[in-house]
């Protein structure tokens, strides 16, 4: 027996409550992965709270998460493309707040004895996305990219993705995430009214592609000055992506893509903040700090031994 973190019904983050479930056995062509942390992202509150009811189908008690990193411990049949004892991290379905998870090989990558169990589980949900949101948005050398809520786990990746592809990047947060974002690479700027025109202020040349990664107005005003709304994207406002035409990002996942955010970490291209911890079994308080909406970074669950 191992342990998950499942709810019953849609309810604040005290529905959240830890089970024994059965052994998994993979099957052939997966593996089973001893989790040592998991990452927590907004859409997994959301999925809690019920505010995706009828779009994500949930089968109770389900449990959550979609990014680990852990210790393969058993193999499927077949020919063995990681072994019992490789280190991996990678992605899955509403499966991952849990002590083992199941997952074909392509799901994993091998984990960089360079790369921090914390930062390996927080790295596929918000790094794909960034990663993924500036091919389809198709930024380049030279061009000026608008994120707002930079300093976020989207944010942050999509701000290094940027500058390294040549561009420069204008990304919104509160004051006290100014500094950081400079540490990016990024020029800061508050959010809230006026927000247009102080962008307008900071990029004389224009702003030629916008990331959204909040909702509110983000888009809105990224419609006032990115001059063709195919080269905005929202990761959060789904109406506004149906009314304006705009971009709705989704992470294209691979094993792949994770192995090459995983080597510019190693390289020191990229950094990704783990602003708190909890163990698995206080999911629940991982998600009253995640529904704040002021976290500099990624909430990570990681196993108690």
């Amino acid at each position: 027996m191992s342990r998950a973190i499942v709810f019953d019904t849609y309810g604040g983050p005290e529905v959240l409550r830890t089970v024994q479930v059965a052994e998994l056995t993979p099957g052939p062509g997966q593996v089973r992965v001893r989790v040592k942390a998991a990452g927590v992202n907004p859409i997994d509150a959301k999925i809690r709270g019920g505010r995706l009811d009828g779009r994500v189908p949930v089968a109770f008690p389900q449990t959550l998460g979609n990014e680990f990193a852990g210790v393969v411990d058993r193999v499927g049949a077949g020919p063995a493309a990681y072994p019992v004892g490789a280190e991996v991290f990678g992605f899955t379905s509403m499966s991952a707040y849990a002590d083992h998870v199941v997952v074909g090989v392509d799901q994993v990558t091998a984990k960089p004895a360079a790369l921090p169990w914390e930062t390996a589980a927080a790295l596929s949900a918000v790094g794909q996305t960034a990663y993924n949101a500036l091919r389809i948005l198709a930024v380049n050398q030279g061009e000026t990219l608008l994120v707002h809520a930079a300093a976020g786990g989207v944010g942050t990746v999509a701000v290094q993705l940027a500058r390294l592809l040549g561009a420069t990047v204008i990304g919104t947060a509160s004051e006290r995430n100014h500094e950081y974002l400079r540490s990016l690479g990024a020029t800061p700027v508050v959010y809230g009214p006026g927000l247009t025109e102080r962008v307008r202020n900071l990029a004389p040349g224009g702003v030629q592609a916008a990331l959204d990664c909040i909702g509110a107005d983000a888009v809105r005003v990224s419609l006032d000055l990115v001059e063709n709304p195919g080269r905005i994207g929202t990761t959060a406002d789904e109406s506004a992506a149906d009314t304006y035409g705009v971009h709705r990002i989704r992470y294209e996942r691979s094993a792949q893509t994770l192995a090459e955010l995983a080597r510019l970490y190693c390289a020191g291209k990229l950094v990704l903040p783990v602003a708190k911890t909890f163990p698995l079994e206080a999911a629940a308080d991982a998600h009253h700090e995640i529904e704040t909406g002021h976290v500099r970074g990624k909430i990570v669950l990681v196993a108690s031994g």
